[in-house]
Protein backbone atom coordinates (compact mmCIF):
# COMPACT_ATOMS: atom_id res chain seq x y z
CA UNK A 1 0.00 0.00 0.00
CA UNK A 2 1.54 3.15 -0.73
CA UNK A 3 1.58 6.25 1.70
CA UNK A 4 -0.07 9.47 0.25
CA UNK A 5 3.05 11.92 -0.09
CA UNK A 6 2.32 15.49 2.04
CA UNK A 7 2.88 18.78 -0.03
CA UNK A 8 6.49 20.23 0.39
CA UNK A 9 6.55 23.30 2.39
CA UNK A 10 8.11 25.60 -0.34
CA UNK A 11 5.08 24.55 -2.66
CA UNK A 12 2.59 25.73 -0.02
CA UNK A 13 3.75 29.01 0.65
CA UNK A 14 3.12 29.38 -3.25
CA UNK A 15 0.15 27.99 -2.84
CA UNK A 16 -1.07 30.05 -0.35
CA UNK A 17 0.22 32.91 -2.15
CA UNK A 18 -2.14 32.27 -5.14
CA UNK A 19 -5.34 31.40 -2.86
CA UNK A 20 -5.45 34.13 -0.23
CA UNK A 21 -8.74 33.21 1.21
CA UNK A 22 -6.97 30.35 2.17
CA UNK A 23 -3.61 29.99 5.14
CA UNK A 24 -1.56 27.31 6.16
CA UNK A 25 -1.10 26.77 9.88
CA UNK A 26 -0.19 23.70 12.19
CA UNK A 27 0.01 21.48 9.61
CA UNK A 28 -3.18 22.50 7.60
CA UNK A 29 -5.05 24.82 5.88
CA UNK A 30 -7.96 26.70 6.38
CA UNK A 31 -10.17 29.49 5.53
CA UNK A 32 -12.45 31.74 7.00
CA UNK A 33 -16.02 32.53 5.38
CA UNK A 34 -18.40 34.55 7.04
CA UNK A 35 -22.13 35.12 6.16
CA UNK A 36 -25.19 37.50 6.09
CA UNK A 37 -27.02 34.67 8.79
CA UNK A 38 -26.92 31.01 9.77
CA UNK A 39 -29.40 30.17 6.82
CA UNK A 40 -26.85 31.59 4.26
CA UNK A 41 -23.81 29.67 6.35
CA UNK A 42 -25.76 26.76 5.98
CA UNK A 43 -26.33 26.53 2.60
CA UNK A 44 -22.74 27.27 1.79
CA UNK A 45 -21.86 23.80 4.08
CA UNK A 46 -24.81 21.84 2.11
CA UNK A 47 -22.23 22.61 -0.98
CA UNK A 48 -19.23 21.96 0.78
CA UNK A 49 -20.44 18.64 1.56
CA UNK A 50 -21.40 17.82 -2.18
CA UNK A 51 -18.42 18.60 -2.97
CA UNK A 52 -16.84 16.88 -0.10
CA UNK A 53 -18.60 13.77 -1.27
CA UNK A 54 -17.70 14.08 -4.92
CA UNK A 55 -13.50 13.99 -3.97
CA UNK A 56 -14.50 11.50 -1.37
CA UNK A 57 -12.47 14.09 1.30
CA UNK A 58 -13.96 16.09 3.69
CA UNK A 59 -12.96 18.96 5.43
CA UNK A 60 -13.27 19.49 10.05
CA UNK A 61 -16.17 22.18 9.85
CA UNK A 62 -16.89 24.38 12.52
CA UNK A 63 -19.47 26.72 12.37
CA UNK A 64 -21.01 28.96 14.72
CA UNK A 65 -23.87 31.25 13.87
CA UNK A 66 -22.86 32.89 9.96
CA UNK A 67 -19.39 31.80 10.19
CA UNK A 68 -17.76 29.14 8.83
CA UNK A 69 -13.76 28.25 9.33
CA UNK A 70 -13.00 24.92 7.01
CA UNK A 71 -9.71 22.75 8.03
CA UNK A 72 -8.30 20.45 5.64
CA UNK A 73 -5.67 18.06 5.65
CA UNK A 74 -5.38 14.28 4.93
CA UNK A 75 -5.44 11.39 7.59
CA UNK A 76 -3.93 9.20 5.09
CA UNK A 77 -0.69 11.26 5.00
CA UNK A 78 -0.60 11.72 9.01
CA UNK A 79 -2.90 14.60 9.28
CA UNK A 80 -0.73 16.08 6.99
CA UNK A 81 -1.78 18.26 3.79
CA UNK A 82 -1.72 16.87 0.49
CA UNK A 83 -3.21 17.58 -3.23
CA UNK A 84 -6.67 16.05 -1.89
CA UNK A 85 -6.78 18.89 0.32
CA UNK A 86 -5.68 21.74 -2.15
CA UNK A 87 -7.80 20.18 -4.93
CA UNK A 88 -10.56 20.34 -2.71
CA UNK A 89 -9.88 24.22 -1.02
CA UNK A 90 -9.60 24.75 -5.11
CA UNK A 91 -13.34 24.01 -5.68
CA UNK A 92 -14.40 25.37 -2.75
CA UNK A 93 -13.23 28.66 -3.55
CA UNK A 94 -14.29 28.12 -7.39
CA UNK A 95 -17.64 27.86 -6.04
CA UNK A 96 -17.35 30.77 -3.23
CA UNK A 97 -15.98 32.87 -6.78
CA UNK A 98 -12.60 33.64 -4.83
Amino acid sequence: MSRIKSIENNILVDWVAKNPAWSYADGAISANFTFVDFTEAFSFLAVVARLSDEADHHAKIENLYNRVRLTLTTHEAGNQVTQRDLSLAEKISEWKGL
